[in-house]
């Protein structure tokens, strides 16, 4: 933990709850088949075929923060659980973009129920979803996230 005190610190604290929530999240959408990393994914992709989107495979994994051979090792696994449609992109031929099934579209928002229910209780401390406090923690997270982190040189 820190080196001058006994409270944890911010990065541990960070860690600690994103396990806290990839954890839940795993056990809330198990009984629907699906992992974390898969419901994210499917979520990410249905809130952009919302927008009007058909994302490539990179789009995604840019949307996600997940690398882009995850995604597509998670979209050939959703594609043959026939939750999501893996089409050549017909502008760039090494492209391949993703859509929801009907199927993946009803597992999906069954997911998204399920997870927002988990969403309430975690805000819950800081007054829920609505609450001033839950969006200055969105900001303050979101400045986070907008920090490139490249690895220390050495001196």
């Amino acid at each position: 933990m820190g080196d001058t005190s006994d409270e944890p610190t911010p990065g541990f604290l960070v860690w600690r709850l994103s396990m806290k929530w990839r954890v839940a999240v795993d056990r809330a959408v198990a009984p629907l088949g699906l992992t974390h990393a898969q419901y994210s994914l499917l979520a990410s992709l249905l809130g952009m075929q919302r927008a009007g989107l058909r994302p490539s495979q990179r789009q995604l994994a840019d949307h996600t923060g997940l690398e882009a051979l995850y995604v597509s090792k998670l979209a050939r696994t959703l594609a043959a659980a026939g939750l999501i449609e893996r089409t050549p992109d017909p502008v760039d031929t090494r492209a391949v973009q993703l859509t929801l099934t009907d199927q993946g579209r009803s597992v999906t928002r069954q997911a998204v129920t399920v997870v927002q229910r988990l969403l309430d209780q975690l805000l819950a401390p800081l007054g829920g979803l609505a609450a001033p406090r839950t969006a200055a923690f969105a900001r303050e997270l979101t400045a986070l996230l907008d920090v490139p982190l490249d690895p220390p040189t050495k001196e």
